[in-house]
């Protein structure tokens, strides 16, 4: 466990930095100013140590520089749980994966891939993760902010011109089936894109944006109007996939190139991507409706491919992601292969929507998505993540800061920085935010904290 983890974890963070500080032997008063950040001030404190140094210093840090782990009793927890879960038939399947930033912790498979021809669910499945796409697209552009090619806070119509002088919904009558709008008063940004404030919605998720699409036939981002004015409140939507359209932009690749080349491939994803190989098919796992209480097996397609977005439509394994996980929790490397500057990945992890909370969101088809997601009315949201923000936080729980998102088919991840953990949940099944697979989720995290020890 680096320093950083070190003076996380200690009881007084403030008197842990300063053991850290007489050891570095800098002054640094700074960081114990009202308002001061941990994380910084570690930094800060560090700057200009060679890593020879810090390597010592790590060494000799005092009892409780210790690793995450599960103790002997967390993975039969688990274990138990999830067995039980499939045996009831509360999900077909399922398959949850918990690391730190250097191992894995904990990694199985329960119930069923594929119920009609009784195939077992298999670690190395490979599961339609949609959403959860959304987070890997966000670190696709921080890679451009560092290189300089677009900023933050730049308009998005300077890449993509067709969002310029964007409309705004005025007034809408569902009853009667009728809507205007209005010029918008702001441009959108970049960084509004990343958090879900731009004013693009999702038509599955918006009856209004459902009810344009029904009566003009307009399904892109650009030709449907915004749900409110740019920066004004939170609504999930398209924002992500707008982003991934400025990454082709500015790289001349598409989106699926650009995330092969500059993340799968570097982090050794071999099993993500847009179109499942042939010789994968097998490890698909089918996907089940629930309607009226019961669940119907989809099988799956000859081809199972999807169109490339930002926003969406990736398939991948636990383990695929988990590489991911480990790449935020090591500050941006997985490695020898570095992403994103360790900066970069806690601005990543920084409230960026202020006093705007993320909003319980509605939905337009209950069969596709139930109202979501937990943590609405508390919790904000950084640069692609939400962000765990509770009034009154469980110890049971995720940590406060703990960045998440999840997948329309009920595939969920998390990213705890403060206990330096993160969790995988990926199960096949609409609608989202179904309260049994809600069950399945909320189980697997309350064991896992409650298991949560160090080594």
């Amino acid at each position: 466990m680096g320093i950083r983890a070190w003076i996380q974890r200690a009881a007084d963070p403030k008197h842990a930095l300063r053991t850290v500080d007489r050891m570095v032997d800098n002054s640094h008063a700074a960081p114990f100013t009202p308002g001061w950040d941990l994380l910084s001030s570690v930094d800060r404190l560090c700057a200009g140590v060679s890593g020879i140094e810090l390597g010592q210093i790590i060494a000799a840090l005092p009892a409780g520089a210790e690793r995450p782990a599960l103790d002997a009793e967390g993975s039969s927890a688990l274990s138990r749980f999830l067995t039980q879960a499939v045996s009831r038939g509360d999900v077909p399947g399922v398959v949850v994966l918990v690391t730190a930033p250097d191992r894995v912790l904990y990694h199985e498979a329960f119930g069923k891939m594929n119920l009609a021809q009784r195939v077992d669910m298999r670690k190395d499945a490979i599961f339609r993760i949609a959403s959860m796409t959304k987070a890997i697209t966000s670190v696709g552009v921080m890679i451009l902010v560092e290189e300089g090619q677009v900023g933050l806070d730049d308009e998005v119509s300077k890449y993509l011109p067709q969002f310029k002088n964007p409309q705004v919904m005025s007034r809408l009558d569902l009853p009667a089936g009728t809507y205007e709008t209005r010029p918008a008063t702001r441009p959108i940004t970049i960084r509004q894109l990343f958090t879900h404030t731009s004013g693009i919605g999702y038509s599955w998720s918006d009856p209004g944006l459902a009810l344009v699409e029904k009566l003009t036939g307009k399904t892109g981002e650009g030709d449907l109007p915004l749900v409110h004015e740019p920066g004004d409140q939170w609504t999930y939507g398209a924002g992500p996939k707008v982003l991934g359209d400025v990454v082709t932009k500015l790289s001349g690749q598409t989106i699926e190139a650009f995330l092969e080349t500059r993340i799968f491939r570097p982090l050794g994803m071999s099993d993500t991507g847009y179109a499942v190989p042939t010789a994968k098919h097998a490890r698909v796992v089918t996907l089940h409706q629930r309607k009226d209480g019961r669940l119907t097996e989809i099988p799956n397609t000859e081809t199972i491919a999807a169109e490339p977005r930002g926003d969406g439509h990736l398939f991948s394994t636990a383990c695929d992601y988990c590489r991911f996980v480990q790449m935020m929790l090591n500050g941006g490397q997985l490695g020898n292969t570095r992403l994103l500057k360790a900066e970069t990945v806690r601005e990543m992890g920084r409230n960026q929507t202020g006093n705007l909370k993320v909003q319980l969101q509605p939905t337009a088809d209950s069969d596709y998505s139930k109202p979501f997601p937990l943590g609405a009315g508390e919790d904000v949201w950084g640069l692609g993540f939400q962000l765990a923000s509770p009034a009154r936080p469980d110890p049971a729980m995720r940590r406060p800061g703990s960045m998440s998102w999840a997948g329309i088919n009920n595939t969920f991840f998390w990213i705890d920085p403060q206990e330096e953990i993160g969790a995988i949940v990926l199960m096949q099944l609409l609608p989202f935010y179904d309260e049994v697979a809600l069950g399945v989720l909320h189980g697997v995290e309350t064991r896992v904290y409650q298991h949560l020890r160090t080594l």
